[in-house]
């Protein structure tokens, strides 16, 4: 049941920050879109592609940062896990569930359905990503992620070792 919670907690943050990130407005994040979108916002006067790419960076890096970090601090702070195996599968469980809560929920969903992403003078020009495309990257995703976890899991057992 602690796992369900955290898992729920740790979604709940991404899409926190994305939300904090966008706000009412989709061109606050046009960095999200597919890259075609991105070049007709270009052409069309709407968006410097150059500096859509470079804020893109800016909340990636610490975007990135801050979800490593919650994720070895849940694993190895809070469910005090001490062995490579067991911090792998956590790490795993953690990672895909996020990669598909990204492509399902936020892509998936509130991308298509909510307003704030629909960008105006952008109209008849597809953004939401294809169903097909969504499930290739997030099934990539998931062996990424399967390799990643290996690096967590030493993290966390490096922590564990100095602080445990």
């Amino acid at each position: 049941m602690l796992l369900i919670i955290q898992l729920i907690l740790y979604c709940l943050l991404f899409f926190l920050m994305v939300k904090a990130a966008v706000k009412d407005n989709g061109m606050n994040c046009l960095y999200f879109y597919p890259p075609a979108f991105i070049d007709e916002a270009a052409r069309r006067g709407l968006a410097d592609k150059d500096e859509t790419m470079k804020r893109g960076k800016r909340f990636m890096v610490p975007f990135c940062i801050i979800m490593l970090v919650v994720l070895v601090l849940i694993i190895a702070v809070w469910n005090r896990v001490t062995t490579f195996t067991a911090a792998y599968w956590q790490a795993v469980l953690f990672l895909v569930v996020m990669n598909w809560f990204d492509g399902l929920v936020i892509d998936g969903l509130w991308v298509r359905r909510s307003k704030i992403w629909r960008i105006a003078g952008m109209e008849g020009i597809p953004y939401a990503k294809p169903w097909n495309t969504i499930l290739v990257r997030r099934s990539l995703g998931t062996v990424v992620y399967l390799v990643l976890a290996l690096a967590i899991a030493g993290i966390v057992v490096l922590l564990g070792k100095i602080f445990f």
